[in-house]
């Protein structure tokens, strides 16, 4: 984008590199970050790989994105500002994603979150019930092939659709996806890497109720077992008796005409 002089002439600011402007940044976000007494939370990439993204949080997050044509033809433009450590600070609460990254000025990127519906999210959870084993395998998405499509459809899945994202960058770029706000989509996938936990504040649902739910199907066999054995120790207690198990009677042979014969018993011991 041009830049104008009081002459009229059009000209663009002197070259910086990209260690300049992360220099330039990283004092200006110290400044802004003074007053809150918060601490920058850079996001690093420790791999050179391709895909940004190593767990299935952080690859689902950023599949989700490259599925629609209208992110994916745009989000290429940031994967250099990623991998050059431009994003200074990438901070994650309930329903928002606030970051900011170092260019030609230090710039503020805000995305919102829509809450993930109610009725979808109950139709998650019916779809996983008994087979989610545990918190930490949920997090580390350790699960079933079909568990893990019931999380990722594009429909129905936990993951957002762009009309449940709201995008701003305070760079002059008129784009809604400018390279600015291109890098911190990414940026969020590799964030979720390391704190998973962070996708279900984003959309604000509990993962707890997902696994307690998930789960409840299980628990209940183990309980009606459970009260099958106290009734027959209170039928015990009640009448005086012991109650014992039953072996199965075998059933006699049937003969050709269609009559049973009774069973043999045994001689011995009479």
């Amino acid at each position: 984008m041009a830049w104008y002089g009081s002459g009229g002439w059009d000209y663009y600011p002197p070259y910086m590199s990209t260690a300049q402007k992360k220099a330039h940044g990283v004092l200006a976000l110290a400044k802004l970050l003074k007053k809150s007494k918060r601490t920058a939370e850079p996001v690093v990439i420790a791999h050179r790989k391709r895909q940004f993204a190593t767990t299935f949080w952080g690859k689902a997050w950023s599949d989700n994105l490259e599925r629609y044509a209208d992110l994916a033809n745009r989000l290429p433009r940031g994967r250099a500002y990623l991998r050059n450590g431009s994003v200074l600070d990438l901070s994650i609460a309930g329903g928002q994603v606030e970051a900011y990254v170092a260019g030609s000025a230090l710039y503020r990127v805000t995305i919102g979150i829509a809450p993930l519906a109610k009725m979808r999210w109950r139709r998650v959870i019916t779809r996983c019930t008994g087979r989610i084993g545990s918190l930490v395998g949920l997090l580390r998405g350790e699960l079933s092939d079909d568990v893990l499509a019931v999380l990722t459809h594009a429909k129905d899945g936990l993951f957002p659709e762009p009309r449940e994202m709201t995008l701003d960058c305070s760079c002059p770029d008129s784009a809604t996806v400018c390279k600015h706000v291109a890098a911190v989509l990414y940026g969020v996938g590799i964030r979720l890497d390391a704190r998973p936990e962070l996708f279900f504040l984003l959309r604000q649902v509990d993962q707890a109720e997902l696994l307690s739910s998930a789960t409840t199907a299980t628990v209940s066999r183990a309980r009606l077992a459970v009260g099958k054995r106290i009734a027959d120790h209170r039928l015990s207690a009640v009448f005086g008796i012991e109650l014992e198990d039953v072996p199965p009677v075998r059933a006699g042979r049937t003969s050709r005409r269609g009559q049973r014969r009774p069973s043999r018993v045994s001689d011995r011991g009479r």
